[in-house]
């Protein structure tokens, strides 16, 4: 709630939850897909993937070159197909990890690729 108390407006706690909650809705610049990342600044796995992407594999996982739907909404708009996911290893994982390199347009020279350390939350655009 907002009031007027004496000569100043006060901000009740209610409207100061949802002014916190639409500040942080918003998130930080690298959950933006323009925030680039170098390949020098990714994990030593991300760089080996990203190579083996470039020359068309041979890659760890079956799922790895498979259609990523872009759910999330966090890439730039394409039509279903455009872009293709691949797993960067995580050192002490039992699964597939949550690191991900997806990669746009076809396959050995994408349009773009592009980083998430957090399994879609975020992506930051690998600079090429």
């Amino acid at each position: 709630m907002l009031r007027f108390a004496g000569k100043k407006w006060v901000i009740t706690g209610a409207l100061l939850g949802l002014l916190i909650l639409g500040v942080q809705a918003k998130g930080p610049a690298a959950a933006d897909p323009a925030a680039p990342i170098a390949l020098a600044d990714l994990p030593v796995q991300g760089a080996q993937v990203h190579a083996l992407v470039m020359q068309g594999g041979p890659f760890a996982h079956d799922k790895d070159g498979s259609v990523f739907g872009n759910r999330e909404r966090l890439l730039p708009n394409q039509k279903r197909g455009y872009y293709r996911e691949y797993t960067v290893p995580t050192p002490g994982a039992s699964n597939r990890g949550a690191r991900r390199i997806v990669c746009g347009g076809p396959p050995k020279t994408p349009d773009a690729c592009f980083y998430t350390a957090d399994h879609y939350a975020s992506f930051r655009r690998i600079a090429p």
